[in-house]
């Protein structure tokens, strides 16, 4: 009998899993006894993360890809379904740095690497795991998007952009996959204390918190992987085309 609180046994994509939220999932997952295929384009934190999970008894397998190369992620997604045995779980938190103003003269160049990195990355990755994840009887998408998609920050707009295409992916693709049973949902996190964060300095963050959430902090990233697992479990299985915001309050508040 399947234990519906449970995802042990279950085989899992995590991409950008060399640091943040995506290692804290990757981790997460392992301790609740899932495979795990780490994505991730720096091989040094790949190393790292997968000998923390490997320390603790867990089952990860790495690999080393570029999100922008169409090629490379159906030829690692391909060798990774290979390395677990199936697939149940894809989650798409990869993600970068996008701030530039709109009349900068990299603001092209910008643009085109948030919505690739971000964006496009994440259809194909849901494209090339598909195969797969229709054979599992629990399958899950489960799509890391941002606050930055429901209340953008200045000179953040190819960021903000690739993000909100992120929920409109999301809600999407839940409709077309929903009589498949395969549920697609979005996370948007808020300001958590990350490497892409780790150059604000801490004052700034705690006033930042104090102002603008309700909880009055930063979040970790194992706050935010708690709630990605739980949209992974076979008991979520009636929630699909979700937006599920995890910010300490910050989209809540209004002063």
């Amino acid at each position: 009998m399947t234990d519906l609180r449970s995802i042990r046994g279950r085989a899992a994509i995590v991409t950008g899993a060399g640091g943040g939220m995506g290692a804290a999932t990757a981790r997460l997952f392992a301790a609740e006894g899932a495979k795990v295929a780490l994505f991730d384009i720096d091989a040094g934190k790949l190393e790292q993360v997968a000998a923390q999970i490997a320390a603790a008894g867990g089952d990860a397998h790495s690999f080393v890809v570029d999100l922008a190369d169409a090629t490379a992620i159906a030829d690692t997604v391909e060798a990774a379904i290979a390395a677990l045995g199936g697939l149940d779980i894809l989650v798409n938190n990869a993600g970068i740095l996008g701030f530039c103003a709109i009349d900068d003269a990299r603001y092209d160049a910008a643009f085109a690497q948030a919505l690739a990195v971000m964006l496009t990355a994440q259809q194909r990755m849901i494209r090339a795991a598909l195969p797969a994840l229709r054979r599992s009887d629990a399958a899950r998408i489960v799509n890391v998007a941002s606050t930055e998609a429901l209340g953008a920050t200045s000179g953040n707009s190819a960021y903000a952009a690739a993000k909100a295409g992120v929920t409109g992916l999301t809600r999407a693709l839940a409709v077309e996959l929903g009589p498949e049973a395969i549920t697609v949902n979005a996370i948007c996190p808020g300001p958590i204390a990350t490497p892409m964060t780790a150059g604000i300095a801490d004052e700034h963050k705690e006033i930042f918190a104090r102002r603008r959430t309700a909880l009055r902090r930063y979040g970790a990233p194992e706050e935010v992987a708690q709630m990605t697992l739980s949209l992974c479990l076979p008991a979520a299985s009636y929630v699909t085309g979700a937006t599920l915001v995890v910010d300490g309050g910050l989209m809540a508040r209004n002063a």
